[in-house]
């Protein structure tokens, strides 16, 4: 819940109630609701398993967090997962999940708890992975020294409009944390740390869709390298008014298909291939 009031609010008292519903969107109903393709969930689901590290990246109620966990679903059962969230949305559905929620300040502006804390906290707890729902300050270098060290196939979402603007705000928070780190040093660990980029994104006529999947393709150019591997295809508007457009491969052979083989998930090439035709 967020009030705010005059002489702040000029028309007057303001209040607005975020409110998540007890029903958890499955991935099922995201295919049936046209934001991923069956193909894309496929991958997604195979890197989720074998402890690929992903970045949920969208604006402010495009979905991410329902993405997330979607996503969440296809952890394994025996995995010990701490979730770190500001405010508790997060709806994991399996059996072994700590849950933190930050604290803030008193009136007396004492007693605060921020996420870097309880990332701290959650390292000693020695966790399977760290789903943070929202990086959004100095925790995200912490995040990242985590997913180096040990945490594979830890999640997080941040507010971006596409792949590389979430690197760029990622870069930005890690310099919150008033540590002297030279910008190569900062990509390199990004670089290393996140395999996966999911984009999604709120379009004109309400309906959210998965619109890149990207791999993390290491640091060029003093910058970071990301091809996309899926990617949603704007073609138009419809007479109805709703977006028109295909789901599509790039056709670029992931680097990470290496990774999934090692695991013993051998993906079919038609998965690569495919073109999903929406509102057409």
């Amino acid at each position: 819940m967020n009030a705010i009031i005059p002489p702040l609010a000029l028309d007057g008292p303001s209040l607005s109630i975020r409110r998540f519903g007890r029903h958890v969107i499955t991935s099922e109903e995201m295919i049936a609701n046209h934001t991923i393709t069956k193909s894309m969930l496929r991958f997604l689901a195979a890197c989720v398993e074998t402890k690929t590290t992903i970045l949920i990246s969208g604006g402010t109620g495009s979905g991410k967090t329902t993405t997330l966990n979607a996503l969440s679903r296809f952890i394994p059962e025996e995995e010990r997962v701490i979730t770190i969230e500001d405010t508790a949305e997060l709806q994991l559905q399996q059996r072994h999940v700590v849950k933190f929620e930050t604290r803030p300040a008193s009136m007396t502006k004492e007693g605060s708890i921020n996420q870097r804390q309880l990332l701290h906290t959650a390292l000693r707890m020695r966790p399977d992975r760290i789903i943070v729902g929202e990086c959004r300050g100095a925790e995200a270098l912490d995040m990242l020294q985590a997913m180096n060290t040990g945490v594979e196939g830890s999640m997080t979402t941040i507010h971006a409009n596409s792949p590389r603007d979430a690197f760029s705000r990622l870069e930005a928070m890690v310099l919150m944390s008033d540590l002297d780190i030279p910008s190569r040093v900062i990509l390199q660990q990004t670089a290393s740390a996140i395999k996966l980029v999911v984009q999604i994104s709120r379009l004109q006529d309400g309906s959210r869709k998965v619109i890149n999947i990207s791999e993390v393709r290491g640091v060029k150019d003093e910058r970071i390298e990301v091809r996309d591997i899926f990617l949603f295809e704007r073609l138009g508007i419809s007479d109805d008014g709703k977006v028109k457009g295909r789901f599509r491969s790039s056709g670029e052979r992931p680097a990470i298909l290496d990774r999934l083989k090692v695991h013993g998930i051998e993906l079919p090439a038609s998965i690569f291939e495919e073109v999903v035709d929406v509102n057409l």
